[in-house]
């Protein structure tokens, strides 16, 4: 049965088709597993201490990975290898024997410096938890976690080799049996071991990300092995590449870690509550923004190459007309919704209607954001097929800097000026709720990413112009129609208020039929404006998609 199994996740996927649907399909599997993992997170503790310790103790080796652990993905290596393997498997095996060497003796001589000052470090960087009951759990899970980094950079690493051999199906199944094995470690680990199970159960999703790609390796007898002998040529090409996208990802994480260090100074359950509704809030992200981006990167790369300006400035047009016609919808319903999807995705247990409201409050400030995080991954692809990593990076930075400064100014005024927390607190309906300090933070975020939108536009604009105004035709379009969307959900909400609000299934058919209302009436809105992307969208309901050559997004490449 075993081998069978493993037989099977080894197979290779020549077809187009197949790969891209296969991707799809785990893609939202892994999704639908991560708001289990959130749900029972929620279920189990509330917005708490206890789960800002948990969420805390990702804070440290999450930068480990993104700086060190980046170092080694596959977007970077893919190239690399597919090159190294063409002039012969003695090369290839080399080259990955010489990368594999130099990130492991790396990762574990800096997770052991780690292990040993992370007491000094949370009590700077976390300082709310410093000197609470909770903190040696979060020592502890702290230093368990740091083995994620480890793995998961492995794991990053083979996984350049199984899809340069086509081997999909352990590439996209990865991320699932990484959000398994955390949700192994809620059911299993933390009743016997207490909050550091959880941060056992992240271990275990990480060595099971890795491990579920070893025998693949092993049977193509690629497993590589520590050696002293490295070419260091290959590796200085390697760090070269990877550097300029590792500090670009660096800089938007060590602002959200600084966020996260605020929020550790507020009221307990502060740092879950943001956790909470920032993986919410990143859905339309990964389902709109991620995908336009990614797809549309292969032929960006390939008309920059051809010296084709007009149509890379046409790609990118229409990805970005297609992005804004998705995302503000979905930013506008999730607005008027917010209550029913916080309750209904983490509602039960001990996160009360008290949680409910404070996070569907952050959830509605960081939702604004959704737009501006999908069209700065779009820029920032379109610069990287163009070869030019230091303006993304320098855009980040400032955008990072800005995000910093804000967090703390904007908490400063809601602890010292009661008329700017009294105004923000009746906008969001929360007024007497405790806690509310936390809306200084995804306020910071939002801020920041709509600056660092403004930057990239009107750069792209100056290097490419004529750039702003179909999109911004697009953009006016998708604001009115779902501006009255929205008002139509929002009395649809009244109009469905007979279901059984006290339960959750009754919240769910409220907000569900309220949004479908506001979705009719936002698609009459588009037609009657005769809307591009509208009769786009119906064309393409109309036509075989299925028949059509289905593009698999190509990893990111400088």
């Amino acid at each position: 049965m075993v081998s069978k199994l493993l037989a099977a996740l080894g197979r290779e996927i020549k077809g187009l088709h197949e790969a891209a649907y296969l991707l799809g399909t785990f893609a939202i599997l892994s999704q639908i597993l991560a708001l289990g993992r959130d749900k029972l997170l929620a279920y189990m503790f509330g917005a708490s201490a206890p789960l800002d310790v948990y969420y805390g103790a990702f804070r440290i080796p999450d930068v480990l990975f993104v700086s060190i652990g980046s170092l080694v993905s596959a977007s970077v290596l893919l190239p690399y290898f597919i090159d190294r393997f063409n002039l012969g498997a003695r090369e290839g095996k080399e080259f990955l024997q010489s990368i594999f060497s130099v990130f492991l003796i790396t990762m574990i001589s800096v997770c052991v410096v780690l292990f040993f000052l992370l007491p000094v470090l949370l009590r700077i960087l976390i300082p709310g938890l410093a000197d609470g009951s909770h903190f040696n759990d979060l020592l502890v899970s702290s230093r368990i976690m740091l083995l994620s980094p480890f793995l998961l950079g492995l794991s990053n690493l083979f996984s350049s080799i199984t899809q340069m051999r086509q081997r999909f199906l352990v590439f996209a199944a990865s991320p699932v049996v990484y959000n398994i094995g955390i949700i192994l470690g809620i059911l299993f680990f933390y009743p016997t071991l207490g909050i550091p199970g959880l941060a056992w159960g992240v271990a275990l999703g990480a060595l099971l990300h890795v491990g579920i790609q070893l025998p693949f390796m092993a049977s193509q007898r690629l497993l590589p092995r520590l050696s002293l002998s490295v070419n260091w040529s290959g590796v200085r090409s390697v760090i070269a590449t990877s550097f300029p996208r590792t500090l670009t990802l660096s800089a938007n994480q060590l602002a959200s870690f600084f966020l996260v260090s605020l929020a550790s100074l507020m009221a307990p359950g502060s740092i879950a509550v943001f956790t909470l509704a920032f993986n919410l809030q990143s859905v339309p992200l990964t389902v709109i923004g991620a995908s336009y981006s990614s797809a549309v990167f292969p032929a960006l790369s390939k008309h920059f190459v051809d010296g084709n300006r007009a149509a890379f400035l046409e790609k990118v047009v229409s990805a970005s007309r297609h992005i804004i016609f998705w995302v503000t919808p979905m930013t506008v319903l999730f607005i008027v919704l917010r209550a029913q999807i916080v309750r209904v995705v983490y509602g039960a247990g001990k996160f009360d209607w008290s949680d409910t409201r404070l996070t569907a409050a952050v959830l509605a400030v960081f939702i604004v954001s959704a737009v501006g995080q999908s069209m700065v991954t779009l820029f920032v692809r379109a610069y990287y097929a163009e070869g030019k990593t230091s303006r993304p990076l320098i855009i980040n930075i400032t955008a990072a800097v800005a995000m910093v400064l804000l967090g703390y100014l904007l908490t400063l005024g809601f602890k010292y000026i009661p008329l700017f927390a009294f105004f923000w607190e009746e906008l969001l309906k929360i007024s007497g709720q405790a806690g509310t300090t936390v809306l200084a933070l995804p306020l910071a975020f939002t801020f920041g990413i709509l600056l660092n939108t403004l930057f990239h536009w009107v750069m792209f604009e100056h290097d490419y112009p004529g750039y702003s105004k179909p999109v911004l035709a697009t953009a006016y379009h998708s604001f009115a129609s779902s501006v009255i969307m929205g008002y139509a959900a929002f009395l649809g909400l009244r109009v469905f208020s007979f279901f059984p609000l006290e339960q959750v299934w009754g919240l769910f058919l409220q907000g569900f039929c309220a949004g479908v209302l506001g979705i009719i009436v936002g698609i009459m809105v588009l037609v009657m404006l005769q809307n591009q992307e509208i009769a786009e969208v119906w064309r393409a309901l109309h036509h075989k998609i299925w028949k059509e050559k289905v593009i698999v997004p190509e990893q990111e490449a400088l």
